[in-house]
Formats: structure tokens, C-alpha cells, sequence
């Protein structure tokens, strides 16, 4: 059964004059194939055609989406859509939203202000630093730098944390709503899932796991709470007001409830927006906004976070599955429009997106409401095609590169900013991204 259209619709889309601030920053995935400019070549902002855009997200089938567009000193905010089928409660632009795995940039950030200061060595051994967490010649093998950039070879907790997706059930999503799990437990279990590839081999292979390593290996070095030292050091020093670690299952301030469906194994989709994210820890567990995700992207580029060596190290990236990923970041290439840094995210029920322009010029973050909306083809080899990528893609690319980007572009890159929002094969797979 296709999504259903959701007949009240509220559109609210203002555009703020500001004074010129510091560049933003980056979302970054593999877009399509070509030569990457070296600046993009976007238009000045026009609220007309994002609200639009926008608005087409929702009619092709979207519950809600808010986004937040960035070009220098102006910038747009707009929502289109429901925060909640039953009541039509409109979104808005300015709600708090679970951003999944843009939490690693965040996690990845704090690792390198380390590094900075010589405290921990990116190609060193993870076991240096936690010997008794990944035992043996494993632990001696896996550098710091292969968790942050996916070529560790340890395979993703996410199956074991959630036993019946193995078996084609969404069950465990709702038996272990209000579970809270201790990181050591994720390592474990993305320990004892086959491993995804030899230490530092290429192409290297997303997994979570390594993220929860990372959090563990800030709080050994540091002797603090991972969570809220990236608070003080990541979150705090970029200016994020409306950014933070849930404390409890509840998002504090508002906030849109958040639909999963899961390829059409919950139908009618279901409200996850109250969930015990311990399961994510540091590799996905940010509440923030669209605002704030393109503030913290555009402190990071233009050196508040880190310097630049620490910077250039970020953005030197491999072969992930499909991405061009560095460590925390990954780069993706619009033909004729440039190249752009940042992260997307995927937990139940909410995706996100956040990407940049490397002069921190031009910027778009969204989270949307419903989650893996698509169907799996006959074979469970991938998915049919949904009108939500196409529109989703669309606004996007719009954002980035101004209205008059070409359609056929557009369509060539329709998907690849989703394949990161948890649309990759197998589907039990990617439930966190």
C-alpha cells in the first residue's frame, strides 16, 4: 500500500536577512558521477522555488519536512506538512529533530580536537588506548583512524540490538523501546556480527559499531562522560542552543512525532519519536536542528572546531560503500554545481540531511517524519521507486545549487542522498545511518 497523502497541509516559509556570519558547512554523500567544480555554482536564495520544493516533498508522500537553506548572509526556513497525522498539527521549521548519524561528525570532532592536542593518535591501535575491549590481534590491528572512517572491518551491532529484524520482524522495535543498553554491550555484539573485511582494506564498510568505540575511547582518554564532553567541546563552541544527548526517551521542546514503516512491515506507520536512544549512543543519538546542524557544519569548515591540519585529515576520504567518507564527513559531487561536505542521518521514524558548500556559502539541512516509506522489490534485492526520492532529491539539489539546476540532473542524482538515509540492500541492515 502506498503512503498516504495527508490532506492538511500547512507550508510556512520565511526568509531572514542577516548580517554576513561565518561560513557554513558541509553534508557530503555520492551524488553523481562527473567533474566536481571547485566552488559551487548556486544562485542567490529564492523563497518561492524552495517553498515549492518543498511543498512537493509532501505531496509526493511525505508526512512532514522542515529545512533550513543557507547562501552567505541570508537564510530561509520552511515546513511543509504534518507533525501529526491525527491531529494535523502542522510542522515547523524550527523543531527539534533525532538526527541519527550526523551525531558522528559531532563524535568525530571531538576525537580530532584530541588529536590536536596530542592526546590521542589517529594511527595508533584502538587497543592502545582500550585493551581489553577488542581482544587480541584484532586490538592491535584497528587503528583509531579506521573506526572514524569505516575501514575497522567490525561488523554493525544494529541486528543483534534488534533480534527480529534477522528474522523479517519489527518486533524487537517495540519490545525495546524503553531498554537502556550500555555501549560496552553494542561493541560486543558488533564484535560477534561477521566481520565486514580485513583492517584498513578498501572499500571499507559502514558500521556503527565503530562510533560506539569512538564514544568509549573519548571517555577513557578524557575520564568524562562522552556525551557531555562533546556537549562542552563540540556543541557548546559552535553556538548550538537547541542542540543536545536526550536524557530521557522524550524529545525536550518541539518536536514532530516520527513515523516508521519500515518498508511496509508497519502499516500503518508507527510514532517512534519517544524511544530510549541509549542504543545509539554516540554514533546517533543528537537531537538538534535544521538551524543548528548548518551552524555547527559551518563552525566546523571555517576553523572554529578545529584547525586546519585536523580539517584536511577529516576530508581525506576512501571508498565506504558507495561514499567518498573521511572521518565523520563524506564529500559528494553535483556535476556543474561543485562539491559538498557533510552527513546524513537515519533513526526509527526520522531522516536527515545536511550538506555545504567548502567555502561555507551554500547550505541545506532537513529532517523529514516518516522513514523507509519505499517497498522492497520481489526479490528483496532494492526498491521500487518512490516519487519521496525524486522530490526529496529535487529540493535538495535546488537548495545547493539554485532553481534553475537542470531536471535531468536532478533525476541522475535522485536516490544517491537517500541511499544514505538508509535506503541500501539489505534493508535490516541500515536501520541506524
Amino acid at each position: 500500500m502506498r503512503i498516504r497523502r495527508i490532506a492538511a497541509t500547512a507550508v510556512a516559509a520565511t526568509v531572514l536577512s542577516l548580517t554576513p556570519a561565518a561560513a557554513p558547512a558541509a553534508f557530503a554523500g555520492t551524488l553523481a558521477a562527473g567533474p566536481a567544480a571547485s566552488a559551487p555554482a548556486a544562485s542567490a536564495l529564492d523563497p518561492a522555488a524552495l517553498g515549492s520544493a518543498l511543498g512537493a516533498v509532501h505531496d509526493a508522500g511525505m508526512y512532514g519536512i522542515y529545512s533550513s537553506v543557507r547562501d552567505g548572509g541570508r537564510r530561509w526556513a520552511g515546513a511543509s506538512g504534518v507533525a501529526d497525522v491525527d491531529t494535523g498539527r502542522p510542522v515547523r521549521p524550527d523543531m527539534r529533530h533525532r538526527v541519527g548519524s550526523i551525531s558522528k561528525s559531532f563524535a568525530a570532532v571531538a576525537v580530532l580536537q584530541l588529536a590536536e592536542r596530542g592526546r590521542i593518535r589517529l594511527d595508533a591501535p584502538i587497543g592502545d588506548y582500550l585493551p581489553g575491549l577488542i581482544p587480541g590481534e584484532r586490538g592491535r590491528r584497528i587503528t583509531v583512524r579506521m573506526l572514524l572512517n569505516h575501514t575497522s572491518g567490525i561488523g554493525d551491532y544494529v541486528v543483534g540490538a534488534f533480534p527480529s529484524l534477522a528474522k523479517g520482524s519489527t518486533a524487537s522495535l517495540d519490545e525495546e523501546r524503553f531498554r537502556s543498553i550500555r555501549p560496552e554491550e553494542l561493541v560486543r555484539l558488533g564484535l560477534a556480527a561477521p566481520a565486514t573485511g580485513a583492517p584498513g582494506a578498501l572499500p571499507g564498510h559502514y558500521s556503527n559499531t565503530n562510533y560506539v568505540i569512538a564514544g568509549l575511547l573519548l571517555a577513557k582518554v578524557t575520564g568524562q562522560d562522552p556525551e557531555a564532553y562533546i556537549t562542552r567541546h563540540v556543541i557548546d563552541r559552535a553556538g548550538l542552543h537547541h542542540t543536545s544527548y536526550p536524557r530521557t526517551p522524550a524529545i525536550r521542546g518541539p518536536h514532530a512525532r516520527m513515523y516508521e514503516n519500515f518498508y511496509g512491515l508497519i502499516d500503518p506507520p508507527r510514532d517512534y519519536s519517544v524511544y530510549d536512544m541509549s542504543w545509539a549512543y554516540t554514533a546517533g543519538a543528537v537531537v538538534s536542528t535544521t538551524d543548528d546542524l548548518n551552524r555547527f557544519y559551518r563552525a566546523l569548515l571555517t576553523g572554529r572546531l578545529i584547525g586546519p591540519a585536523a580539517l584536511e585529515e577529516m576530508q581525506r576520504t576512501v571508498p565506504v560503500d558507495g561514499m567518498d567518507y573521511g572521518l565523520g564527513l563524506y564529500a559528494v559531487d553535483i556535476p556543474g554545481c561543485g562539491r559538498f561536505w557533510g552527513h546524513d542521518g537515519a533513526v526509527f521514524g526520522a531522516g536527515t540531511i545536511a550538506l555545504s558548500s567548502p567555502d561555507g556559502r551554500r547550505q541545506v539541512a532537513a529532517g523529514w517524519n516518516l522513514m523507509k516509506y519505499e517497498r522492497l522489490n520481489a526479490d528483496n534485492t532494492g526498491f521500487e521507486p518512490s516519487p519521496v526520492d525524486e522530490a526529496l532529491n529535487r529540493y535538495v539539489i535546488g537548495a545547493l545549487c539554485g532553481p534553475s539546476a537542470p531536471a535531468p540532473q536532478v533525476r541522475a542524482a535522485a536516490r544517491t542522498v537517500l541511499d544514505g538515509a538508509d535506503l541500501s540492500s539489505p534493508a535490516w541492515a541500515r536501520v541506524l545511518r
